[in-house]
């Protein structure tokens, strides 16, 4: 890998309105490329909108999906990369041979592209989980790799995704705010706090930097980047989403889990870092995947008869 300068979006998008949220998407890429960005990460489900969905009958659902790379959306997102030359991530639903995938494309500006679909679904009664990793390699001289929000709750995921080989992961996210069945772990945002925002931004500010969003974050996010030598660019929604508010907080760490940059913003915005490749080398994680002992680990691939699908584990079912 070499330095390269990257970006991270959090934007509110607005629930089915594709047009809209495309708009949003040609904004910053627009901005990100006059700053000289190559990679620009936006949140899961930008373009189709997230938590409402849940709420859709199968047909509505399915009719806000889209074929990849033929649809609409994923189309414009090629286009918008080969006119500015940018390799470009946004999330959105997918639809292939008749299942639905929450997906995130990542076009890239020789006309390439690559899917992943979500490992770990809970967004829609009749929503299919992918079964495979996502990594590959870019025109920037870096490999990606992706995993989209719950995907990176896993300690597994990120852990297979740099042994395949990525050096810098794409994590979108739709969440803080959520309200979570562990008495210690997030809970919903004062709607209150956030309506009052430009009259008290200190406020706010606390509310989505502390435990219900950026706190939260901070309990496990920097070690993924850490624990497994590779950069790290969240993004993710901010401000009202169906009935909750997500909390931004988007930010760029480096492979030793530190923070490069991040927003506060109280709404859409967009972080911009210069990734340091010496770092990866020497970086922790690195070193201690060099010391693993495979012969070790046959028992992570045995079930504990304990395992559920996600929407049980995510709602406490």
């Amino acid at each position: 890998m070499r330095d390269i300068r990257v970006a991270t979006v959090q934007f509110q998008h607005a629930p089915g309105d594709k047009a809209y949220n495309m708009g949003r998407v040609r904004h910053y890429v627009a901005e990100a490329a006059r700053s000289g960005v190559e990679i620009i990460a936006f949140p899961e489900m930008c373009l189709t909108g997230y938590w409402h969905v849940r709420k859709l009958s199968r047909e509505d659902f399915e009719a806000l999906a889209e074929p990849v790379p033929d649809g609409p959306s994923a189309r414009e997102l090629l286009e918008l990369s080969r006119e500015h030359g940018l390799t470009i991530g946004a999330g959105l639903l997918e639809s292939d041979g008749g299942k639905v995938y929450n997906s995130y494309v990542v076009a890239m500006p020789d006309g390439g592209h690559a899917v992943h679909r979500k490992l770990h679904v809970f967004e829609h009664t009749h929503i299919s989980a992918g079964d495979h990793y996502t990594v590959f390699d870019t025109p920037h001289g870096c490999r990606l790799g992706v995993l989209i929000c719950y995907d990176n709750n896993i300690v597994e995921n990120a852990r297979a995704t740099a042994l395949l080989g990525a050096e810098i992961l794409l994590a979108p996210h739709q969440t803080g705010g959520c309200n979570s069945v562990s008495p210690r772990g997030m809970k919903p945002v004062d709607a209150a706090i956030w309506a009052r925002r430009a009259e008290d931004p200190a406020a706010c500010e606390a509310e989505l930097c502390g435990p219900k969003g950026r706190g939260w974050l901070m309990r496990w996010l920097p070690s993924r980047a850490h624990d497994n030598g590779m950069f790290l660019l969240f993004a993710n929604g901010v401000g009202p989403d169906d009935d909750e508010i997500r909390t931004g907080n988007a930010m760029i760490l480096d492979p030793y889990g530190e923070i490069v940059v991040e927003s506060r913003a109280l709404g859409d915005d967009m972080v911009i870092a210069d990734l340091d490749a010496s770092l990866l080398p020497t970086s922790s994680g690195r070193r201690w995947m060099r010391a693993r002992r495979p012969e070790l680990y046959e028992l992570l691939t045995r079930s504990t008869g304990q395992e559920m699908e996600t929407r049980r584990v995510r709602f406490g079912e």
